[in-house]
């Protein structure tokens, strides 16, 4: 039967996270930023620590994972502890 171990997309979009929220970014690496707003269908992420914003579908975006959020805000830290501007 065609289809049959194929799961339709009928999921949810994820609900609408706060401003500073640690969300995980599935469609690239992996990568943890920090949730910025709304920017037509996509959301808009920041890195941890500091840089260029990126935009990605909601589908793509989970809630970061203690460790996740752990291992970014040390990288953060070690970045301002080194002087680099955030």
């Amino acid at each position: 039967m065609d289809g049959e171990n194929v799961r339709p997309n009928s999921q949810a979009l994820p609900a609408l996270p706060t401003p500073g929220t640690l969300l995980v970014d599935t469609s690239r690496a992996d990568r943890v930023g920090e949730f910025r707003g709304v920017a037509g269908p996509y959301w808009s992420l920041r890195p941890v620590g500091g840089g260029a914003e990126w935009e990605v579908e909601p589908r793509h975006v989970r809630p970061a994972v203690l460790m996740e959020q752990l291992r970014a805000r040390t990288a953060r830290l070690n970045a301002r502890s080194r002087g680099e501007v955030l």
